[in-house]
Formats: structure tokens, sequence, C-alpha cells
């Protein structure tokens, strides 16, 4: 028997595929309908019983009908002749026909209507400063404060509260929500069989408290919200800056956010201006993609939840925030005076630096750059500025309950479904010392937390919303492949970011910065090497005792591939800049270090390769293994990529040659200390896709390229998400590695347990046990585990946080 090679998760869902050109709502359906329908169907009018103000009110009674314009009663009645029957009326201009086919593509692309958008006039301004409203009294014994204000919320509807969730549910949840990592089989039997009552708020600070877990899940939420990302546009032009390494520790020692703020909007130095600084585009670029406009636009929607591109180009259709606003903002970023251009036409006038809220001050548009960003900082982190901690509070309440208390997110200026939870959260917040820790604790904490999701799924886009407990959530891309990378231990050997996992001491640094040491082949010699050569270098080594940590840098000029026991750990291309990784996990008591490495050119020229490893040992001692003359070259290099089936005793191998240009060392041996030292510090953690950059699999699960600043990700399934789960072969690779480690001296049934617990943090019921062991029999092999995991993984309830 086998399991079939299908997708449980995605079976009887339509996918579709999007238009090639698809509709601007905003752009190009709200003006036509705001010209030819909104005097009579939006507002406080709704003739003929028909409002638009919302996208619930204008599907009643297929009015429209989303994917069938053929099927949609507006449209029938825009087309039709009689005048008795057609919109507009007939002492109304007709709806040109290029506008109609603009409604009718828009109807069949289903009706994408921008999250808070509404015709009707707003009647809710939120309020600015912190309040913290009065608690209500405590009902059945819950006194969180979480709950008591929920349970009023809930008493006032005539609801039920939502029904707690078990053991096992909790303790998968609350790890995927405040790591991003699955409980290991260890821990869930440990929770599961532990009777005491405060197990649940124990875990939480458990989790809270490891700090590299901690902020690599929740780096791709900042990395999302600040842009941040380790390639895409602009890094290679140098029109772009990481904040990765001030981000990073940022969240490991727990910063306050309102000193992150402060750090990211006035930068002392280069190490957070990348945010603030945006993407210098090549070429001419509209009066929306200035860097004073991204400015002004990044600011204003990840800390005010507010979305100012609309207002960039042209008063918002959105809300009340005009092309005046969005020039003001940018003014206090630009080095010049700024004329405003609305829809990129100049307009003569020039923007004068001012913030949004004056009510709590403003900027002294006189003021040099550096002084406006500071008197902005200060306003965004003013003690009387309650605007910034909500839009904070309401995305962590979005990331752990799957909605928003305000939703959508970036709209801060729509009414939440509880003004009181929302305001206390935030008040708590700010008097806690913005700690976002404790923020999520309370919030975890809670019954509300804790309790069932919704029996009828996902609602987050409806505009009535009732709370029913916390939504669904799919897992992100980066905790999939986490998770895969977990159950399989096949989590690659090295990262991206810039970043020190491990705690770096400054004395090892130090100690560890020594001078680099190039090798080549026997043609570096006469010199200089061919062009397109290719030499294949070998160094042997054992460990002296026991491994505590280890580590390994490594560049070439031109280009290199290096390989420990047969397993790629790491390439590069760029002679100036150190490629590192850990690779403790990967040291046996034997071990062979293999680099291919590669001459580029159009002609003749100088080549090297340098590499350092550093092993620590239990006892506390360290090696050092550099490139040198005792590394053996082969001029010979096997094809193929598995190094491990290479024939090298078939190979004629000579001393390495050493060779010096002043330019490497220059280039690396300054950064030779520190980055030899975060290497080996971060050794003993499992490498997260947070910190590498974005594959095919990764894209396809919704890692957006971050170009432009992602507050939500989509909750949709697709299309390319199917055929990538179904096809990728790098995640079936991954599932083989897990079945192989898999296969020993367990039972079937021992198996199957495992496997539930690695995957679904819950014992298997009888039904799957009989099921399972009658699949894989006996004596199972790799190919029927890794099928019992490809099915297991492709489930819903292990896509979908619950």
């Amino acid at each position: 028997m086998r399991f079939p090679r299908t997708i449980p998760a995605f079976a009887g869902l339509a996918l579709a595929t999007p238009a090639i050109a698809e509709i601007d709502f905003v752009h190009q359906v709200v003006p036509v309908l705001k010209e030819h329908c909104s005097e009579c169907h939006a507002g406080e009018k709704a003739e003929g019983g028909f409002s638009m103000n919302h996208r619930d009110l204008f599907l009643d009674d297929d009015t429209a009908v989303p994917g069938k314009a053929h099927e949609s009663y507006f449209i029938d009645l825009i087309h039709d002749p009689d005048p008795d029957y057609q919109m507009p009326p007939d002492d109304m201009p007709r709806v040109p026909a290029e506008q109609i086919a603009i409604l009718e593509q828009w109807v069949n692309e289903g009706m994408k209507w921008e999250p808070g958008f509404t015709f009707a006039t707003p009647t809710y301004e939120p309020p600015f400063k912190p309040r913290r409203p009065e608690l209500p009294e405590v009902t059945g014994g819950k006194d969180h404060p979480v709950d008591r204000i929920i349970d009023a919320y809930l008493a006032a509807r005539n609801l039920e509260n939502p029904q707690p969730i078990d053991d096992s549910t909790f303790l998968r949840r609350v790890s995927l929500d405040l790591t991003g990592l699955l409980p290991n089989p260890d821990r869930v039997r440990t929770f599961l069989e532990d009777k005491s009552p405060n197990k649940r708020e124990a875990i939480i600070d458990e989790l809270l408290a490891d700090e590299v877990a901690y902020t690599e899940h929740w780096l791709t939420f900042w990395n999302d919200l600040l842009r941040n990302d380790y390639d895409g546009t602009g890094f290679i032009t140098g029109g772009r800056t990481q904040i990765s390494e001030w981000l990073y520790q940022s969240l490991k020692e727990n910063k306050p956010f309102d000193a992150m703020v402060r750090e990211l909007i006035a930068p002392a130095d280069t190490a957070s201006a990348g945010f603030i600084n945006g993407i210098k585009w090549r070429g001419t670029v509209s009066a929306g993609q200035t860097l004073p406009i991204q400015f002004s636009q990044s600011l204003s929607q990840s800390f005010l939840g507010i979305n100012m591109k609309c207002a960039s180009c042209h008063d918002s259709f959105l809300d009340r925030w005009k092309l005046e606003d969005a020039y003001a903002l940018a003014a206090i970023y630009s080095d010049e005076s700024i004329e405003l251009h609305r829809c990129d036409k100049p307009t003569g006038e020039t923007a004068t630096a001012a913030w949004l809220f004056p009510e709590i001050g403003n900027i002294d548009p006189a003021a040099p750059k550096e002084e406006r960003l500071k008197q902005l900082a200060g306003l965004m982190t003013h003690p009387e500025n309650g605007r910034v901690p909500r839009t904070m509070v309401n995305r962590l309440w979005g990331q752990l309950m799957g909605r928003g208390i305000v939703h959508p997110l970036d709209a801060m200026q729509t009414e939440p479904w509880n003004e009181d939870l929302l305001d206390w959260i935030a008040a708590e917040f700010q008097e806690n010392g913005y700690d976002l820790k404790h923020t999520l604790r309370l919030i975890t904490t809670s019954a509300a937390y804790q309790s069932g999701t919704p029996a009828h799924g996902e609602s987050k886009e409806t505009t009535d919303y009732t709370f029913e407990g916390p939504l669904p959530k799919r897992l992100t891309a980066e905790q999939y492949v986490d998770a895969i990378w977990q159950i399989t231990n096949s989590a690659p050997a090295s990262y991206d970011a810039p970043v020190a996992r491990g705690v770096v001491d400054p004395g090892l640094v130090r100690k560890l910065s020594f001078e680099s040491s190039w090798i080549w082949g026997p043609s570096a010699k006469p010199g200089p090497p061919p062009h397109g050569e290719k030499i294949l270098l070998r160094r042997d080594f054992s460990p002296k005792s026991k491994v505590r940590s280890a580590g390994i840098i490594a560049a070439a000029d031109n280009a290199y591939v290096l390989y420990l026991n047969g397993r790629k750990i790491m390439d590069g291309s760029k002679w100036s800049e150190l490629d590192a990784a850990p690779i403790a996990n990967s040291i046996k008591p034997k071990n062979q270090l293999l680099i291919v490495a590669e001459n580029r050119g159009p002609k003749p020229n100088v080549a090297g390769a340098f590499c350092a490893v550093r092993i620590e040992y239990e006892d506390g001692s360290d090696e050092i293994i550099l490139t040198d003359e005792t590394w053996q070259v082969s001029e010979t290099v096997p094809t193929g990529s598995r190094a491990g089936q290479w024939k090298l005793n078939e190979l004629t191998w000579t001393a390495a040659v050493p060779v010096s240009i002043p330019q490497w060392k220059e280039a690396t041996d300054k950064r030779i200390g520190a980055t030899l030292a975060r290497a080996s510090a971060g050794s003993d953690y499992l490498i997260r896709a947070a910190l590498l950059k974005a594959d095919d699999l990764m894209r396809a699960l919704g890692r957006p390229n971050r170009d432009q600043i992602v507050t939500s990700r989509p909750s949709e399934l697709t299309t390319l998400e199917a055929v990538n789960l179904a096809t990728s072969e790098n995640l079936i690779q991954s599932l083989k590695q897990g079945a192989e480690q898999l296969i020993g001296e367990r039972t079937s049934t021992e198996l199957i347990e495992e496997v539930y617990l690695s995957t679904l943090s819950r014992y298997p019921t009888e039904s799957e046990m009989s099921f399972a062991a009658e699949a894989l029999g006996e004596a199972p092999d790799e190919a029927i585990i890794t099928d019992l995991l490809w099915a297991i993984t492709m489930t819903p309830e292990f896509l979908i946080v619950r």
C-alpha cells in the first residue's frame, strides 16, 4: 500500500488564475461608481433598497455575482436600453463602454474590494490620546483583563463563550505563535503528562525566554513590516541597505518598541537607517516613488496604520488623508524643498514639513533634517500619542488571533470591534515600557486566546465581524519550511542574514582577528592562472575531543562551492565578502573539506581561495584550520554536484600554492574575527527559514519580495502553492532524509506515534494508527515512510494553526 501523492488540503477547491492585467479597485472602479452610482446608492442613500456602501451590501439579492458579470443584475441594468429600467436613469449620462468594461472585468475577477473601504460617509474618528477603560466585573471566575472585556462583550450580545482547547492544540498553537517552531515529541509527551494547573503559563514563559527561537520567528513579521530582506531590488546597486543586524539584536534583547521606533526614524548610525532611506530605484521614477514619499508611506503604514499610498498621488479615496498630508511627512525627510505632484503632475505648491496629529506638537520646518527627524521620533513616541501603541498591539493581536481588533490592520481609522479591548491593551503596552513580550504574554495567557476556533472557519473579511474565538491561521512560508526541517533534521548548514545568532564575546572576536591566508593550484606559481580554470582543494581533519561548537568562513576570487563530508555547506562569488556557517552538527570523527574554486573572467587573472574553521572543544580549548600549503589540490574536478559520490582517490593531488594579493586581505581581514565568532556562536541552533533568502517554495507559500511593506500575507490557497507542494524536489528530499532517520529499532507503532507527535503534536487516533500500521507493514522502508510524512504534512491539520 502507498499513500497517494495527492494534496488533501486542496481537495475540492477551485484555484483561479489571476487575469494578466488585474483591475485596480481604488483607481479604476471607485471613480466609475462614484460618478454614476453614488448619488443614489451610497452614504445615506439606498434607492430601490440597494446600497453599495460595503461589498456585503453590494452582493445582496444577486445585485452582483463575483466571477459572473453576465449574471450580475447591476451590469444588466447598465446595459438595458429601456429607460424604465436602465441605470443610471435616463435623465443622467450613460456609462461609457470603456467604463462598463472595467466594471465587468472587476466582477469577473471576483470583485476585489479594498479592505476597509466604504462609500458611506465616515462617522467614526478614533481617539488619538491613550485611554485605559475601566475593566468590567469578573464573571465565571476569569479575572484576566482580556477575558473580562471579552466576556462583557459576549454577554452584551447574548453570545456564549467559545470552548477552551485541549492541551495538545494549545501547545502546538502557542509554540508556533511565539517561536514559529513545532514542539518536539518529548516536549509534547511531557506537557500532556504534566498535571500542574499553571503549566500553560509556564510554557508561555519558557517559549518567550528562548531568545534565539523567539527572535528568528518574529524576524519574519518585522522583515515584512519594515521591508527588510537579504537580497532583491536595490541591494546590488547600493540603493538599499539592510537593517538585519540591528533588527535581530533588538528582538533578541527585547528592546522596547518605542526605542525601536526612535532608532528607525532618527537613526544614530547606519545600522537602522535602511528603513527610512527606502529603495533608490534606478532610472527616472514617478513622484510617488521618490525617497521622501517612500518615507511618508512607510512611516504611516508601519507605525500609524495609515495607507498613505493613495494620498501620495491625490486626496485619498480610502480615508481622510490629503495629498498635503503625505507631502508634509515627506518634507520632514527631504534634503531640499519638495514640490507637490498630483497624479504625477506638479502643482506649483511647496510642501511644508509637518506631522499628522498636531495636538501634541509639531515639526519645526526650518530645522535641519536630522533635527526634524528627532522631533518626529519624539512625537511618534510621545506619552500622549495613543495611535502608535494602538497600531502595534492591533498587529500583535492579529498575528496571534488571526484578525485584528481593527481590521484591516492598515486602516486604523476603522472602528474596532471592541474599542475598550484595543485601548486597554494599548495602554497596558505603554505603561509597561512598550514591552513586546509582555503584550504577547498578556494575550496568550487569556482564555480568549486559549479557546477554540469558530466552527464556520475563516470570517476575516466580513463587515459585521463578531468575536467567536481565534481564527484559523495558515502556516507562514517560514513556519512550514522550518517545520519540515525540524521533522526531518534537514535544515541547511548556512544562512544569509548577517546576524550573530548566539552570544558573541568581544574577547573572542579579538582572538579570532587573524590575517587571511589564500591558496590556489600549481598554475599560480608562474601566474596568473588561466581564465575558466577550476581546481579542487582538499583538507582532511579529525577533532581532538568532543566538540562544543564550530564555525567556518570562506571567500574566493572568483567563485567557490564548499563541501564538508560530502554535503554542500555554502558557495560564493564575491571575493570581497566572507561567507559563514555553523558546522558543529556536521563534524564527525573523521572529516573532509572540499572546495571547488573557479577563476572567472575573460583573460588570465589572479585567483585565490580562503577558508578558516574554528572548532571549540568541551574543555574550552579550540583549534583553527586555515587554508595553507597543508591543503591538497587537484587540477581535475569531478563532474556532478554530489561530492559524496566523487572518486577522490583516483585524482592526482599536489600541495596547494600560497598566494597573496593586498586587495584581498584589505577587504576580508578586518571582518574575520566577528564573522568567524558569529558562525561559532550560532552553531547549536537549527538554521531557520527567516534567515535565508526566499526560494521558489517559500515564494509559492506566500513569502513576499519585500519591495513593499507587507502587514498581512494572503490567506487564500493558490495553484502555485499546490503545484510546489506536490512537486518540490527539495521538499521530497527533506522528507526522504527524515524517513531515513526514522528507520531503525522502532516498531511500526512507535514510528507512527513519533511522526504524529512531531507533526501534529498529538497521539494518533485508533483509526489513524490502524490505517498507518497497515500501510507501513512490519518492516517499513524509506519510500513508504516518506509517503507517510508527505501525506500528513499535506493535511489541513498540519498546514493550519487552529
